[in-house]
């Protein structure tokens, strides 16, 4: 069977070229006699991998001196707990933007540890769309204020970085990471569950500001604490060392497509696509509002249930896979992260004009 399109939110496509260079290494990694899964994390080659690794990264997203990168576990959803614990020690009080799923149970995962405030939501009109600026009501005594860039499941995107003053920003970028430039220097903590844009599920990238580092809450589990994992350098217990080595070759990739630079023009066409095609529908409607449709997640559906379920069955069978939207909303989800080739989003396009006639 030939590869399908897999628009699956996440765990997500990785790009062909990275998987066939791990499949020539799975075996023998440079002549080490064993696979990358088999070898110690503390053996000279790996530490080779994780280095360049670690170097790759830092160069794609310009990540200046003053910040640590980590490659943890435990997902973004971890990640939840620990920027709390690390970071609400300062006022004892966080400002959240509730734009999304994964940012509402963050902010519900942070009640646990402070006074935390909602400085902007889009629930009224069921997060279609991005709060502006001027709608975010900031604590300026606020230890950090929370967002996550892109939401997965609703199809919205900041479009802008929050301007909070001295307030520390902490990004949720699991979903748009490596798809456009960031300002690292911008942040206090940025994480990324790696699922979507840069690896196997079970690696999550955390960049921090070292200076933010060492104020832990004084019951901050051992694993959860910044400082711990900064001094070890993300080695204070065995990494998820394939994920790390599957990074590495993503980001290879990736500087063949341009870098970053390059990918954000691929990825806005892409977009640009698709959105152009239902926009133009009878049939179809696009769920996020022009101004806050995301470039990851194009979410949409047609005008009943019933055709939403033969446009996901005919899809499937034309070898387009995990078209079927969240069940918070329903529809269809296309997610088209890097690794998703413009053949895919091209023939995708040619599908909707078919049915959209035909229907």
């Amino acid at each position: 069977m030939d590869r399908v399109y897999n628009f699956s939110a996440g765990p997500s496509m990785l790009p062909l070229e990275a998987l066939e260079r791990a499949g020539a290494e799975i075996t023998n990694y440079q002549g080490s006699g064993m696979s990358v899964m088999e070898m110690s994390h503390r053996s000279k080659v790996f530490q080779k991998i994780f280095d360049d690794t670690q170097e790759k990264f830092r160069k794609a997203l310009k990540v200046p001196e003053g910040y640590k990168v980590l490659f943890l576990q435990g997902g973004a959803s971890t990640q939840f707990s620990a920027v709390p614990l690390n970071l609400i020690g300062a006022t004892g009080k966080a400002d959240y933007a509730v734009t999304g799923n994964f940012s509402k149970l963050a902010y519900k995962e942070a009640l646990k540890y402070g006074e935390i405030s909602v400085a902007a939501t889009s629930e009224d009109q069921n997060h279609t769309y991005i709060p502006a600026q001027s709608a975010l009501k900031l604590d300026p005594k606020a230890s950090y204020f929370y967002y996550c860039s892109n939401n997965t499941i609703y199809g919205t995107e900041w479009q802008y970085v929050p301007e909070t003053g001295d307030v520390p920003l902490v990004c949720d970028m699991s979903s748009d990471i490596l798809s456009r430039p960031i300002d690292v220097s911008k942040y206090g903590v940025i994480f990324a569950g790696a699922q979507k844009n840069m690896a196997p599920a079970g690696l999550t990238v955390v960049i921090v500001k070292e200076a933010l580092a060492g104020k832990e809450l004084p019951y901050t589990p051992l694993m959860l604490g910044y400082k711990t994992m900064i001094d070890k350098d993300s080695m204070y217990n065995t990494p998820p060392c394939w994920c790390i080595y599957m990074l590495g070759l993503t980001l290879d990739w990736l500087e063949s497509q341009g870098g970053v630079e390059g990918m954000e023009k691929i990825k806005h066409n892409k977009a640009k696509l698709l959105y152009d095609v239902l926009d133009d529908s009878r049939l179809f409607t696009c769920a996020a509002q022009p101004g806050s449709r995301s470039d990851m997640n194009v979410t949409f559906r047609s005008v009943s249930e019933e055709l939403d379920a033969k446009f996901i069955a005919e899809t499937a069978a034309a070898g387009f896979t995990n078209l079927k939207g969240h069940r918070n909303v329903g529809g269809m989800r296309a997610s088209i992260y890097n690794a998703m080739p413009v053949e895919g989003v091209e023939k995708l396009v040619e599908f909707i004009r078919k049915f959209d006639k035909e229907n």
